[in-house]
């Protein structure tokens, strides 16, 4: 005899429609920032898979959005046209092969995978989120990357492939590793996910950053330096970058985790902050500005300049040995 006690819906339907219904009756309201992935699988004690999950199908259903510098928010369209709830997402239909080779292809999946990290961090890409981006069958993206690992290195490649670097650059040695670390700051501001996808002690192999630190040792032809010397002061410019282009991306993450800017952790801090300051333990640190502290693009600016300084130094005291 069959029995009539139904299977409880899966985690990720219970918490989407949870949240539907809040959208829905307007408890979020169209631009209200969603809660981060992690923040849902937190809260309502699932893996990060399944909130995930939940995110998808709630992007599917056109129930939220997402913005860049914002994360994902309540769509504008949340509303319109939602007199009843909406099932789950359906799952994209079958399309001739023909026209899937043609609609899809490597510069399709790369541009989207990068378009989500840009706006929800590395984390949140997958196979199956991608596949619900590009409206596919995840087994679809397959033909394209073998898994989330190459993904991520293609996405590193075609990142730095963006970046220009000239032939032969400026003159001199210092212009021109001015001119390649800003390139890189500047494709890290774009892409805050790229310093967790680059690693120094287990590098991909990725021609388009090989194609960086090819012309960054090119750039210190004629100094004399053996290789070794080169290559570490191409690895120490790309580390300087790294590290502070990490903090800004820690700082953007936090944000959108929390909905707290800096201005405002400071502002929270603030008591705590007068309390040390003004105890007289700390008379140096009293006299800084917030803004100093918190200015990243004068950090790397500093960081870089003090570098080469170094770096001139060096070269002139082997050129004092040489002679």
């Amino acid at each position: 005899m069959p029995s009539s006690t139904q299977r409880p819906d899966p985690p990720y339907r219970r918490i989407v429609a949870e949240i539907r219904a809040r959208i829905l009756s307007g408890d979020l309201r169209p631009g209200d920032r969603m809660p981060s992935i992690r923040q849902i699988a937190q809260r309502w004690g699932v893996a990060v898979a399944t909130a995930t999950r939940v995110m998808a199908t709630l992007r599917d259903e056109g129930l939220v959005e997402a913005k860049v510098g914002s994360g994902t928010v309540v769509s504008a369209r949340a509303r319109a046209g939602q007199e009843q709830p909406p099932g789950p997402a359906a799952s994209p239909g079958p399309r001739p092969a023909g026209v899937l080779r043609q609609a899809l292809n490597r510069e399709h999946v790369l541009r989207a995978a990068i378009a989500i990290a840009d706006v929800e961090g590395l984390d949140a890409v997958s196979m199956r989120r991608l596949s619900a981006e590009l409206g596919v069958a995840p087994m679809s993206l397959y033909r394209h990357v073998a898994n989330k690992d190459e993904l991520v290195t293609q996405m590193v490649d075609e990142a730095f492939g963006a970046a220009e670097l000239p032939v032969p650059g400026p003159e001199g040695w210092r212009a021109k590793l001015e001119l390649i670390s800003r390139r890189q700051w500047e494709l890290c501001r774009r892409h805050l996910w790229l310093p967790r996808a680059v690693s120094f002690t287990r590098p991909s192999l990725v021609p388009s950053m090989m194609a960086h630190t090819e012309w960054t040792l090119r750039a210190l032809d004629g100094l004399g330096l053996p290789m070794a010397t080169r290559i570490r002061e191409a690895l120490t410019l790309h580390a300087l970058v790294l590290t502070v282009a990490l903090s800004m991306a820690d700082e953007v993450e936090a944000e959108q985790e929390t909905g707290v800017t800096l201005d405002g952790w400071w502002l929270a801090q603030r008591k705590r902050a007068d309390e040390l300051l003004e105890s007289g333990r700390f008379p140096l640190l009293a006299t800084i500005s917030g803004e100093t502290v918190s200015d990243l693009d004068g950090l790397f600016e500093y960081g870089l300049a003090c570098h080469l300084d170094g770096f001139a130094a060096l070269l002139e005291r082997q050129a004092r040995t040489r002679s």
